[in-house]
């Protein structure tokens, strides 16, 4: 029974094994003929494909060659019509050359032409000549006088009535000129001045400072001087201690240095202690305070006159101005008032009214510097000026305004007659008796040079001068000419304030005696 297992078994096992390999045959069998089916599909569509790419060649290489050939006819065509245009402008050009040849030949006869008439017009011009040399020669030999004596006497006599003519004519434009334009300027320049209120009060080169009682003067003047010469030496100041009760004097002829002796005494006394070393301490703290109050008053006289963006070294420079004098009149006080002056003239004119005050303030600022003494105040001014930055025309109006260079803003001559005014006005300055007494006699030698001057007068303080001349020398034209020569000469030789009014006095005098 086992045995017939085991061939059960065995026969089962070969009968599996000969399905697996029957199974196992069937399938490759049937493998192989989807495989063979496959290939045929790809061989089948392979060739389409390539069908279909040799067509898609063919259409694209005929489409290549369409646009080739349409590149080549657009090209062709270029240069047919470029063939075309050459030809046309070669036609052109030979139409041209004609003309041009045409041209030449109508002005080669015409050139022959004008000749032709040249030589016709230069031998008529000859013969005009050739007769106006016998018409010459005629009126020579007929009035005794050659061609040149009578034109020289021709050219003298339309001069002396050209110049009687312009004599006239000058002298009414210069009358109409006075009548329309002295009501004005008159009129703005009394305005001017109403409006401004100054003080008439002057300083000099002495300052008194005053002591409660004499035996402060020992002390100041010291053992055997040391004091009163330690003083002299650190402020530079002379100090007189005389028999004035209850004073002292300095003298200076610099009021910032007599300032620092006047404030450096005064602490001294109400301290107390006097001597050498104390001295120089005082002096030294003084000479800073004063130097911070100098800056002080600079800012102060900006603000009252409501102008802003000074460089700080003008404004230094304003402050010291109060420490300066001209011809007795401190230069701060004139300084502001000329200021005020030139706002307000600008105003009636219509003009910068900052502007003007700004350079009316700033108009004696070269009269500050210690050195450079040899360069005109106004030329000095107009360069510190220029040096922090001030505007071309306030540069201009100080340096123009003693005419040391030319205007060129309506603000110069506002400043230069602000400027006059301010010096003129009664109480401003004071000049020294020598220069007074010099000008008045440059004033009558410079009329008195003159021909048929007989006598000369300056009167009115030099305001006026009075020029007497000889009837029978000097016409009333020429003196109408001599008033003006005159007044012209004054104004470019010499230096005055305001104006020198000129008159000429020209009498005729009948003297009989009864006998």
């Amino acid at each position: 029974m086992d045995t017939n297992i085991i061939l059960i078994i065995a026969a089962t096992i070969v009968g599996l094994g000969l399905g697996a390999m029957l199974a196992f045959l069937l399938i490759k069998k049937a493998n192989e003929k989807k495989a063979d089916n496959i290939i045929r599909e790809a061989e089948t569509k392979g060739e389409v494909i390539i069908k279909e790419k040799n067509l898609l060649a063919k259409e694209k290489f005929l489409q290549l060659k369409a646009e080739h050939e349409k590149l080549i006819n657009e090209k062709n065509n270029a240069v047919q019509a470029a063939e075309n245009k050459i030809k046309q402008k070669e036609q052109t050009l030979s139409q041209k050359q004609e003309q041009v040849q045409r041209k030449d030949a109508e002005l080669d006869t015409l050139r022959q032409n004008l000749t032709h008439q040249l030589e016709v017009i230069t031998a008529k011009q000859q013969e005009v000549e050739k007769f106006h040399r016998r018409q010459v020669e005629q009126l020579e030999t007929l009035s005794g006088l050659s061609a040149e004596d009578a034109k020289a006497q021709l050219v003298e006599s339309l001069k002396a009535e050209a110049k009687t003519d312009a004599m006239s004519h000058i002298k009414d434009i210069v009358e109409e000129a006075k009548i329309n334009a002295n009501k004005e300027a008159k009129k703005i320049v009394i305005q001017t001045i109403q409006r401004v209120a100054t003080e008439h009060a002057i300083e000099n080169s002495v300052s008194i400072f005053n002591i409660e009682n004499d035996e402060i003067k020992g002390r100041i003047i010291g053992r055997e001087g040391r004091n009163i010469r330690a003083l002299e030496a650190a402020t530079g100041i002379e100090i007189i201690v005389d028999d004035t009760p209850e004073a002292i004097i300095l003298s200076g002829f610099d009021p910032v240095r007599r300032e620092i002796a006047r404030l450096s005494l005064h602490q001294l006394v109400t301290d107390g202690r006097i001597h050498p070393a104390r001295i120089e301490e005082v002096v030294e703290k003084v000479k800073k305070q004063i130097e911070e109050e100098i800056i002080e008053i600079g800012k102060r006289t900006t603000i009252d006159l409501g102008i802003h963006g000074l460089h700080p070294e003008l404004i230094r420079m304003v402050g010291r101005m109060k420490y300066r004098s001209s011809y007795g009149q401190n230069l701060l006080q004139h300084s502001r008032e000329v200021a005020n002056l030139c706002a307000t003239m600008a105003a009636e004119l219509g003009l910068n009214v900052k502007m003007a005050k700004r350079a009316g303030l700033l108009h004696d600022i070269g009269k500050v510097p210690d050195d450079q003494p040899e360069v005109p105040h106004a030329i000095l001014g107009m360069q510190l000026a220029e040096k922090f930055k001030e505007k071309p025309e306030v540069c201009n109006a100080i340096g123009a305004h003693h005419d040391e260079i030319e205007m060129n803003t309506l603000i110069a001559p506002i400043v230069q007659v602000c400027d006059a005014i301010s010096g003129a006005r009664p109480g401003a300055r004071r000049e020294v008796v020598e220069q007074y007494i010099k000008r008045l006699k440059d004033l009558e030698a410079l009329a008195l040079s003159y021909p048929g001057v007989e006598k000369t007068y300056a009167i009115q303080a030099g305001r006026e001068l009075r020029v007497i001349v000889s009837s029978d020398k000097v016409t009333d034209k020429d003196s109408e000419t001599l008033s003006f020569d005159i007044s012209q000469r004054i104004q470019t030789e010499m230096t005055y304030p305001g104006q020198v009014k000129v008159t000429v006095i020209r009498e005729t005098r009948a003297v009989n005696y009864a006998k």
